[in-house]
């Protein structure tokens, strides 16, 4: 079979191509999952620095659609009020990623599965996780650099944010933006520090390139779904995902 880009063969590239899709899909619905659903599923057929690399622009253009979707004085708003994570996460990121090759992924993917799992779980039962006001300063901070400790290694590193974003009860169009806000910032330096790690390369950056137009496509049509969801749906709707989020991670721990 020809080989179409990256060295791989045309059914994997279109694989790729169609995963992409269904992730910004997702990812205009609710928020986030771009990385998990393709890191996930590249998995499956692809090298893991080739699944890596190939999230990183199509993550870092939908989340500037996603940002800037109010303009910038929301956008500058959110990055304002979440402060404490966003620094929190680009310390990390630079951090972690250049460690990317030693660290050992299946002990991470287990902690921070069982964390998410094990939170959305008790919420889904009907019991709401509150943080206190005066405890949401010293908890962003470490939701922040859990987040990018995850984040320069694996490419993930929104879950520890939706997480506080549902224990502080926040709405949904905040929430939306906040996640855009972040992981824009997430994904600029998860870009330059890949780029330097030799992630990003000549044989992969095309490749990354190429999956942003269907990941630009499924936001559009996800977003439009985003828009008819009201408060209490999209919170359920968050929090089924971030459960499947959690169980998958514990299935990549275990390697099954």
């Amino acid at each position: 079979m020809d080989h179409v880009m990256a060295g791989l063969a045309a059914q994997a590239f279109w694989a790729a191509i169609a995963v992409t899709f269904v992730a910004g899909l997702v990812k205009g619905a609710v928020g986030f999952a771009m990385p998990l659903i393709m890191v996930s599923a590249f998995s499956s057929f692809l090298p893991p620095e080739l699944a890596l690399a190939g999230l990183i622009l199509p993550t870092l253009v939908t989340n500037l659609a996603q940002a800037f979707r109010h303009g910038i004085p929301a956008a500058l708003g959110s990055a304002r009020k979440y402060y404490r994570f966003l620094i929190g996460t680009v310390v990390f990121i630079v951090i972690s990623a250049q460690f990317v090759h030693v660290l050992p992924q299946s002990v991470l993917l287990f902690a921070l599965g069982a964390l998410i799992a094990g939170f959305v779980a008790y919420q889904l039962t009907g019991l709401r996780v509150l943080i206190p006001t005066a405890w949401r300063g010293p908890v962003e901070w470490g939701a922040g650099v859990i987040g990018g400790l995850y984040g320069g290694v694996s490419g993930i590193w929104g879950p520890p944010l939706i997480l506080y974003l549902l224990a502080t009860n926040t709405e949904k169009q905040e929430t939306i933006r906040a996640q855009g806000v972040v992981f824009l910032v997430g994904a600029l330096v998860l870009t330059s520090a890949h780029l330097h790690s030799g992630v990003l390369n000549q044989t992969s950056l095309p490749f990354s390139a190429t999956l942003v137009l269907p990941a630009m496509l499924g936001l559009a049509l996800g977003t439009v779904l985003q828009d008819r969801l009201d408060q209490a749906r999209f919170r359920r709707w968050t929090q089924v995902l971030l459960l499947l989020t959690g169980l998958n991670l514990l299935r990549r721990a275990f390697g099954f």
